[in-house]
């Protein structure tokens, strides 16, 4: 008897198996190697990363029609970015901004793909194309001010940073206090 509801259990799963519909099977895919790949604690296994972008990319190739596309292949981005995959990253960036612009990230992903050029890959020009082309293109967007900031302070050397946030610092002291420590007067009023 206990055969039977073995083999009937078995018999289920495979019948469950086999209705599912290959999308079903894609995340379901995605979700294992999620967990497979991800630690508790969030780590990832760096040995791995190339089967998790594969099943994200994977998914997106086979229905790239589908609202989670978008959301895999930003995924994929981030994870290239921050394994040091910055060609790769920025593939992926490429791909959300044209073939989905409508995506709700699209604008975060052209924002990043800056990013990587200037922090990843040292392409300050191509960088500053990015900023420019994000900030007539979203100007409204969250991250509009950090791409000016970008913007502003794109090429410095920590040394040259460090004196600009000295100065406004000084700049803003002086306006806190109402004088004027460089040339020992006192505001007028």
């Amino acid at each position: 008897m206990k055969n039977y509801f073995l083999i009937a259990g078995l018999f289920a799963m495979l019948l469950f198996a086999a209705c599912q519909s290959p999308r079903e099977k894609a995340m379901d895919n995605i979700k294992t190697t999620e967990k497979e790949v991800f630690s508790e604690n969030g780590m990832i296994d760096r040995n791995r990363v190339d089967e998790l972008l594969g099943v994200y990319v994977g998914f997106a190739d086979d229905f790239p029609q589908d609202s989670l596309a978008p959301e895999y292949l930003f995924k994929a981005a981030d994870i290239a970015m921050n394994t040091k995959r910055s060609r790769e990253a920025v593939r992926y960036y490429d791909r959300i901004i044209n073939d989905y612009p409508g995506y709700r990230k699209t604008p975060e992903a052209l924002f990043l793909k800056g990013y990587v050029y200037e922090n990843n890959l040292g392409r300050l020009d191509k960088a500053k194309e990015i900023y420019e082309l994000f900030i007539e293109k979203y100007p409204d967007n969250e991250f509009a001010d950090d791409a000016e900031v970008s913007l502003k302070f794109l090429g410095k050397s920590p040394e040259e940073l460090i004196e600009i946030f000295q100065k406004e610092g000084k700049t803003g002291q002086e306006a806190a206090t109402g004088s004027d420590e460089s040339s020992g007067k006192s505001p007028k009023k």
